[in-house]
């Protein structure tokens, strides 16, 4: 399942993630050499990379927060009675410098970190946690939005507007704005402290991430692997220094890749090992102590707010209300899930025996590190096909350009034009123009599609610069991505799962694109809304005219034949046992841990047993099948998605109806796309989440679409 992202500039502070435009700076020389104080001349307000320097974040920074501190004071201390144009259209528009500087550093630090930009999150972890208590805990300002809230009805020109009055009133609240003196002292020492540890939480998964890498003497043991992986592999150990060795890097989910198509199972092992070790094992990127401290403030911060745990602070926020909601659909689908993946684990323990019987070979049990690699084996027994013979119709500019480009064209009518004149962070990233249905420029599109080690785990999208129709800019987006970089020369060629991934941030990147509503804050939507639209995308990747149109051999050209099209069509539901109770193991996890109240955090030493004990107590704990991510790597809830891993398979409810209601209404057709977008994409959260997909779909959600998709389906008693 593709990594958490997000497309939701969060109102706290008016730190809008989506790269607002700033106040003209004064003409003078330091304003002139950091490009961070003015605003870009290039295009649609592109950032310039290629006159950034890292030294330019302290000093824009600083002064991003000395002008919103002072415009948020004026609001607060305007002596005219409060109106919307005076408090919230003016809070909407402060902060543009910190904003822009933060939202380069935070995106760069995400997609290319260096020593020096972990060290400027580490120092302004705090001093930007402090920042945002300052504008959401100010008694005055409070006021202010109280009493328009008090009259919201009269007070909003419009329904859009009221809702922007709600959502800022509750945020202030939900940042303890009703709080005592003496209680909201406490919440920004808790605030500080939380910004502090997530930083350097990042700072060791990633160092722990390069620091496992596994390093082969010998190219024999590499056997399975392609020339073409066997070369990487021997570039990134020269790299490291290790002439004449090879390094397999990991990624941060618990199962690599590599697993898949290595054929010497103690290499499998030894790879498997290092990955679930990760985080736990008593060195300097231990996590165990940073988990245990961030939980134990959140139940702190949680409490103080009138909350029993951390996770009903933050259900309250989005659609599913209630852990017992979130927790109840995990429950539901997992019992299914574990009889699923049982039954997948007999057959591939059939395939070991037989394959080890072949081999005058002694059997041997199916382990965590053998599931990939049989299961390929099983799939190329059962559906005449395995990752192999896929890999050369897949290659990365043909399923960017040729799919996840093509199916937006059908769907919307938008076209794409790559250009090379703007500058760009990292040479192997791409940029596009992105053109709207009447050839008018609808954004920028940036494709960061390459693992490196100076990038973390995962794929997401951020914004440099939203769609904003007070200031009226338009969105420069981008996708970011861990695909392995071949050697020099050599074509990139994806696994399927890569593949569905590109359409599922593209999902995001679309959703960023299309969103106009008036006021920035008001793109936000649920955590486990926000992952629906892009669910809703990945059905492109697989539809037959996208696919036959993309699925090209890098070589010649040819068209990836009907019969292995008709094939890869009918696997679809191959291996979703393992795939969902991966998933939903990482997703219970979440949902227990953040479920826990003050006092019940288990220390550090106690907090892998604590994680055995809950998969054992949701029946989740079948050893073949590891979580997807285990707590001390699980990125996703140390940082948005605390108590909302849960998001992915929630939004995916959505998206299976409404894959239904596409299919019914003829699928990738120009009127479906019109309606995606009126009525969902173009929408943010300017209404309720779930008016918006009733209003698209016809109907209530319904979980069977779900469960037939994955092959889950639960028998009623």
């Amino acid at each position: 399942m593709p990594a958490a992202t997000r497309f939701a500039p969060l109102l706290l502070a008016g730190l809008l993630a989506t790269g607002l435009a700033g106040a003209q700076a004064p003409a003078t020389a330091a304003a002139t050499d950091n490009p961070l104080l003015t605003l870009s001349p290039l295009p649609l307000r592109y950032p310039q990379f290629d006159k950034l320097k890292d030294e330019h974040f302290a000093p824009a920074l600083d002064r991003g927060m000395a002008e919103q501190l002072a415009e948020i004071q004026a609001i607060a201390d305007n002596p005219a009675a409060p109106t919307f144009d005076n408090t919230i259209v003016a809070w909407e528009k402060s902060g543009r410098l910190l904003a822009r500087a933060n939202t380069l550093l935070g995106s760069l630090s995400g997609a290319d970190t260096n020593p020096a930009r972990q060290q400027l999150q580490s120092d302004y972890a705090a001093k930007l946690a402090a920042q945002r208590d300052a504008v959401l805990l100010n008694p005055k300002l409070f006021a202010r939005v109280q009493a328009l809230y008090a009259t919201r009805d009269k007070a909003a020109p419009n329904a859009e507007a009221r809702r922007l009055i709600e959502r800022y009133r509750r945020d202030m609240v939900r940042a303890g704005a009703q709080l005592s003196d003496e209680q909201k002292v406490r919440m920004k020492a808790i605030n500080a402290e939380l910004a502090t540890l997530g930083a350097r939480f990042s700072k060791a998964v990633l160092a722990e991430v390069n620091d496992s890498a596994i390093v082969v003497d010998n190219a024999d043991e590499l056997a399975g692997l392609s020339p073409a992986q066997i070369a990487a592999a021997a570039e990134a150990a020269k790299k490291r220094g290790l002439e004449g060795k090879y390094l397999l890097t990991l990624l941060n989910t618990t199962i690599q890749p590599l697993e898949t198509e290595l054929q010497n199972r103690a290499l499998r092992e030894r790879l498997h090992r290092a990955s679930v070790a990760r985080g736990s094992r008593g060195n300097a990127n231990d996590t165990t102590a940073l988990v245990s401290r961030i939980m134990t403030l959140r139940q702190e911060r949680a409490a103080l707010l009138g909350y029993a745990t951390p996770a009903d602070f933050v259900l309250e926020d989005e659609t599913a209300r209630t852990p017992a909601a979130a927790t109840a659909l995990l429950r539901q689908l997992a019992p299914a899930a574990v009889a699923s993946a049982k039954q997948e684990a007999a057959e591939l323990q059939k395939l070991i025996d037989a394959d080890q019987a072949a081999k005058g070979q002694p059997t041997f049990a199916l382990q965590p590190w053998d599931w990939s690699y049989y299961a390929e084996k099983l799939r190329a027994a059962k559906y005449g096909f395995d990752e192999a013979q896929l890999k050369p119709y897949l290659e990365i500019t043909s399923v960017l350009e040729r799919g996840v480009f093509f199916a937006a064209n059908q769907l919307y009518g938008i076209s794409f034009k790559p250009r090379t004149d703007l500058p760009v962070y990292r040479d192997d990233v791409r940029v596009y123009d992105v053109f709207d249905t009447d050839g008018k420029q609808l954004a920028i599109f940036i494709a960061d599609l390459y693992a490196r080690p100076s990038k973390r785990g995962g794929a997401w999208m951020n914004a440099y610069v939203g769609q904003n129709a007070l200031e009226g800019t338009q969105p420069v987006v981008a996708n970011h991505l861990n695909i392995p970089k071949p050697p020099a020369g050599q074509p990139t060629l994806l696994t399927w799962d890569e593949v569905e991934t590109l359409f599922h941030e593209f999902g995001h990147a679309l959703h960023g694109m299309f969103n106009q509503s008036r006021y920035p804050s008001l793109a936000r939507t649920p955590r486990d809304f926000v992952e629906y639209a892009s669910q809703v995308n990945e059905v492109w990747a697989d539809t037959p005219s996208v696919l036959a149109n993309y699925a090209r051999h890098y070589q010649s050209g040819e068209p990836m034949p009907r019969e292995l099209l008709d094939k890869v069509s009918r696997a679809k539901r191959f291996n979703q046992g393992y795939k969902t109770l991966s998933y939903l193991s990482s997703a219970l996890l979440d949902q227990r841990l953040h479920q826990l109240k003050a006092g019940e955090m288990p220390a550090p030493d106690g907090l892998m047993a604590f994680e055995a004990r809950v998969l054992k107590e949701e029946g989740v704990d079948f050893a073949p099948v590891p979580p997807r991510y285990r707590t001390p790597y699980f990125s996703h809830i140390m940082g948005g998605y605390a108590a909302g891993y849960y998001a992915y398979i929630w939004s995916e409810v959505l998206d299976s109806n409404t894959v239904e209601w596409l299919k019914a209404s003829g699928g990738l057709k120009r009127a479906n796309g019109d309606q995606l977008r009126a009525k969902l994409l173009s929408r943010g959260g300017s209404e309720d989440a779930m008016v918006l997909f009733r209003n698209l779909v016809g109907h209530e959600p319904k979980i069977e679409p779900l469960l037939e998709r994955r092959g889950l389906v639960v028998q009623k008693p």
